[in-house]
């Protein structure tokens, strides 16, 4: 750690001043052990910063750390938890290193727009950036070589408020980097790290942030400086704005100027990993290095950038890729076009849609033309796309279509709760002590079976009872916050709840494509259900909407006016602000975790396999992850792929409610003398042991890795080869660089 971060925590005794350390590392975000050093120096101080360790250090009383610095119990735990934390950061024996103990180390730059990493750093809005933050974990719990770019969004996404009428207000929270676990790159003068965007006119500069993520550095971008234009202070203020020429300002910054902060701190890679689209320019700059400074010509530089590039594709719906006008792109690439050794009209051609050549620039279109290995992110997604881009391969089969999957994943340690962890260590943990390591080994997972249903339904309760409490603080809150002269209703934030009660739970990005009106199809059956005297049914939605959709902010206030009506019976609720946060208690508490978006647009969706590890039954469409998930007997699966796609709204509701009616509330209502529902806990059984191993982040990376490292390594070692040949060569990217030190040009 940085000494001038040290000089700003001078009240924290040196005894424990390591805990400076570990705040600034989001490794204590998914070790809850680290977590509970925080929480136990003051368990208010803990709660009131929202579990974010650097306010909690800024805020708390110096009495506080005083006397946990004497207390021979805390320091006892403090010393085995650092200990830990120190070998993790410097291990050497990793899988990684295991698996590639003979070949030099091939980096990989990871670009990605948002990533969902905590909430203590808003800079994500939703399942592309949760992917995102838990490929670095991941990465870095298995020692693979990474280094990540992103923005720093200063007004970070949104935040959720819904008004009386069920409006979705748009709420500003500025970004307070003292108070959040980043720290400013300094220069060699000592003041924060500044770099101009290469061959952008009118300038665009960044100042840069850093994130450490394990063993993974992110770095920030950051336009709101003083020495920018006022237009392009606001660049990096908010994720995915709506103005399409801030958003291709946006994706220059992410892509050329995240290369160039790259290469500005010597930080070596031979391979990039671009995680959908909106940094596909960081390609662009790769090939222009190559032809301005080894002197190369286009198409050479461009096959060897192909070689050394993946490209990962989320969006199976059209309107979901980003075009922008070919007069935006002239205004911002005239001076790029030359750079490159090529015309306007060769350029524009790498972006075109050969079926709309007239729409404009396509981000997706270049993506896929300027690297060499692309990917969907589910076996279903992986045909989807196919048949969406078989245009760029024109006479090529679709099933030879070269657009491979890899399904998705989750970062088991992030998302499994501590509670259940225990369950599972007890269990689990005397037959196999390193389970958590080897937790993408389904046969692990077979001794779930031996824990006593009573055991895990117990713990499921004591999290269900988590969440209704979480609700209800919440609601308490608001209430007590409340201006004069509005009169709040609880039953809309869930206050009403029953404990006991069959819960269902619907929480993603409220587009219109999600459904989550689909439910509601039949509302005179739904209130039967819902409304049953002995056997009664509840829903919990969340989730925002884009500031810029107002058709789903429609349908957002939809559901909460169905929140409002007492014929319900108080059986509905909307929890506001939906987030990592909110998220956790959702996937941890609920029964069934519903997903009904319309086929084939669910890409992969994660929420569900989240849920599935921690105990709670999916109630899917079969599209995204669960048609590989689903086997019949670890939940419930619905939707004909032949459906028309319009119309079928009705087909889909029946079969909702009919699964609801027959299956899902019999057998969660069917309970022993003890009050234990065997054949729901055989189920929630068989979703752990058949989801937890294949839909980790743990399997995701190590197939990234065996599908596409050795091909990027063999890339990456001829194109050094040749460098060497011709001339006397950069450092090698396996030995890291001073900054300030790096030959220009070099990766």
């Amino acid at each position: 750690m940085e000494d001038f971060i040290h000089d700003q925590f001078t009240h924290v005794p040196e005894r424990i001043s390591g805990l400076v350390d570990l705040a600034y590392n989001l490794w204590w975000s998914w070790n809850p052990e680290a977590q509970v050093l925080f929480k136990q120096v003051n368990r208010e101080a803990w709660k009131e910063s929202i579990h974010n360790p650097v306010r909690m250090l800024r805020e708390i009383p110096i009495a506080f750390l005083k006397e946990a610095a004497e207390n021979p119990a805390y320091l006892r735990r403090y010393d085995v938890i650092m200990r830990r934390f120190t070998k993790y950061m410097n291990a050497t024996g990793t899988w990684f290193s295991a698996e590639y103990p003979n070949h030099r180390s091939l980096t990989i730059a990871y670009f990605s727009a948002e990533y969902g990493l905590h909430h203590s750093l808003p800079i994500y809005a939703g399942g592309l950036g949760f992917l995102a933050g838990d490929h670095l974990k991941e990465a870095s719990d298995l020692g693979l070589p990474m280094v990540a770019v992103g923005f720093m969004y200063s007004q970070g996404y949104l935040r959720q408020v819904i008004n009386h009428e069920g409006w979705q207000l748009d709420i500003n929270e500025p970004l307070d980097p003292d108070a959040a676990p980043v720290t400013r790159v300094l220069d060699s003068a000592g003041e924060h790290l500044v770099v101009q965007v290469p061959h952008i006119d009118p300038p665009i500069y960044v100042a840069v942030w850093k994130v450490q993520v394990g063993r993974v550095p992110l770095y920030l971008l950051d336009t709101n400086i003083d020495c920018n234009e006022p237009q392009n202070r606001g660049i990096s203020s908010r994720l995915y704005t709506g103005d399409l020429e801030q958003r291709l300002r946006q994706e220059i910054v992410l892509g050329i100027g995240g290369r160039k902060v790259l290469h500005v701190l010597g930080a070596d890679y031979s391979a990039v990993h671009l995680n959908e689209g909106h940094p596909a320019f960081a390609l662009l700059e790769r090939i222009r290095e190559r032809v301005v400074e080894r002197g190369m010509e286009f198409d050479e530089a461009l096959e060897q950038v192909r070689a050394t590039s993946v490209f990962t594709t989320h969006t199976p719906v059209p309107a979901g890729h980003d075009i922008f006008p070919y007069d935006l792109i002239d205004r911002y690439f005239k001076a790029y076009y030359p750079a490159l050794g090529i015309d306007r009209d060769e350029f524009l051609q790498l972006g075109v849609h050969p079926q709309n050549p007239e729409a404009g620039f396509n981000m997706t279109a270049f993506a896929l033309r300027a690297s060499g290995h692309h990917n969907a992110v589910s076996r279903v997604h992986g045909t989807v796309t196919r048949q969406m881009w078989r245009c760029l391969w024109p006479g090529t089969p679709e099933t030879m279509v070269p657009i491979d999957h890899v399904t998705n994943g989750i970062h088991l340690p992030t998302w499994l709760n501590h509670r259940m962890k225990d369950l599972y260590d007890r269990h689990i943990g005397p037959t196999c002590p390193n389970w958590v390591s080897e937790h993408d080994d389904p046969s692990i997972w077979e001794l779930i079976d031996e824990i006593p249903d009573a055991e895990l339904w117990y713990v499921h309760t004591w999290l269900k009872a988590k969440l209704f409490n979480r609700i209800r603080e919440q609601e308490r809150i608001k209430w007590a916050a409340q201006r004069p002269g509005r009169v709040l209703d609880p039953a809309t934030g869930g206050a009403y709840l029953n404990p006991d009660a069959l819960t269902i739970g619907f929480a993603r990005r409220f587009s219109t494509y999600k459904r989550a009106h689909l439910i509601f199809e039949d509302p005179e059956r739904l209130k039967r259900i819902l409304n049953n005297r002995w056997y009664p049914v509840q829903i919990i939605f969340a989730g925002k909407a884009h500031p810029a959709d107002n058709e789903g902010k429609q349908l957002l206030q939809r559901i909460y006016r169905y929140t409002q009506q007492p014929e319900f019976g108080g059986r509905i609720a909307f929890v506001e602000d939906y987030g990592e946060k909110v998220a956790q208690y959702l996937v941890h508490g609920v029964d069934v975790w519903l997903n009904n978006p319309l086929p084939p647009m669910e890409a992969s969706g994660t929420s569900g396999m989240k849920a599935a590890l921690n105990g709670v039954l999916n109630l899917s469409i079969l599209d995204g992850w669960w048609v590989e998930g689903y086997n019949g007997r670890n939940g419930w699966a619905f939707g004909s792929e032949t459906a028309a796609r319009n119309g079928r709204d009705p087909i889909d509701a029946a079969a909702i409610y009919n699964l609801l009616e027959k299956e899902v509330v019999p057998l969660y209502y069917d309970r022993s003398v003890g009050n234990i529902p065997h054949g729901w806990v055989k189920m929630m059984k068989e979703s752990i042991k058949s989801n937890a191993p294949r839909f980790s982040a743990r399997r995701m990376v190590k197939e990234y890795v065996a599908k596409y490292y050795p091909l990027l390594l063999r890339a990456a070692d001829a194109e050094y080869a040749r460098i060497m040949a011709v001339s006397k060569p950069p450092a090698p990217a396996w030995e890291p660089r001073v900054p300030g030190e790096a030959e220009e040009g070099s990766e």
